[in-house]
């Protein structure tokens, strides 16, 4: 049974101490091209969580039977099993959803977030904390894209998830709505997130990745 102190630490890990954007520069390809509509955000980032979490899950009940050269093809073939229920889901209900995402669903299986907790935690831990820790990571990883998206489309369209929030007066900033605006926000939220943790609290940065 998992103790509330460590699933307290598993989630500040995920969403403060070692965000998979802000922090480990992981993720950066759906988090820039998603992040013009908050909605867009939102589901995406739903997906993700679902993955993480039952992919980590599964790869934790399994890890004292899988030989150890053939790991991370299994990692692999779990992770695609569950991003194909995600894709299914979505065109099957949610058509226009499924469209506007595009290919960025099916590349959740290259995302390096779910491949990296399931080496480095689910690999080691048992299936509730590995289970947690998919969440936790998948939830840091849908701030992160909640957060850019917001100020993308409230500057660029004038409107909050559709529904317009400003009168006729607002003049909208095409530029924010434009791949340079993703890169210009993502910069800005690393920086400050940078900036408002102490340093010695701080995560070393992994490398990036899709």
């Amino acid at each position: 049974m998992i103790k509330l102190k460590e699933l307290k630490n598993i989630f500040t890990r995920g969403l403060i101490k070692d965000n998979p954007v802000y922090r480990q520069i992981l993720g950066i390809c759906s988090a820039l091209a998603v992040t013009n509509l908050m909605i867009n955000s939102l589901v995406m980032g739903i997906g993700l969580i679902f993955v993480s979490s039952f992919s980590s899950l599964t790869v934790s009940i399994i890890r004292k039977y899988t030989p150890k050269h053939i790991r991370m093809m299994v990692q692999t073939l779990i992770i695609s099993a569950y991003v194909i229920i995600v894709d299914i889901i979505l065109k099957a209900y949610y058509p226009n959803m499924s469209e506007a995402l595009g290919p960025y669903v099916g590349l959740i299986i290259t995302n390096c977030i779910i491949m990296g907790r399931c080496e480095s935690f689910a690999q080691k831990n048992p299936p509730l904390s590995s289970f947690f820790d998919g969440i936790a990571c998948g939830f840091g990883y849908t701030f992160v894209l909640v957060s850019v998206a917001f100020f993308r489309e409230f500057l660029g369209f004038g409107t909050l998830f559709g529904f317009s929030v400003v009168g006729d007066w607002w003049v909208n900033w095409i530029f924010m709505i434009m791949p340079p605006g993703a890169f210009f926000m993502m910069a800005i939220l690393i920086w400050v997130a940078n900036s408002l943790v102490p340093a010695e609290e701080e995560s070393i940065v992994t490398g990036g990745g899709h």
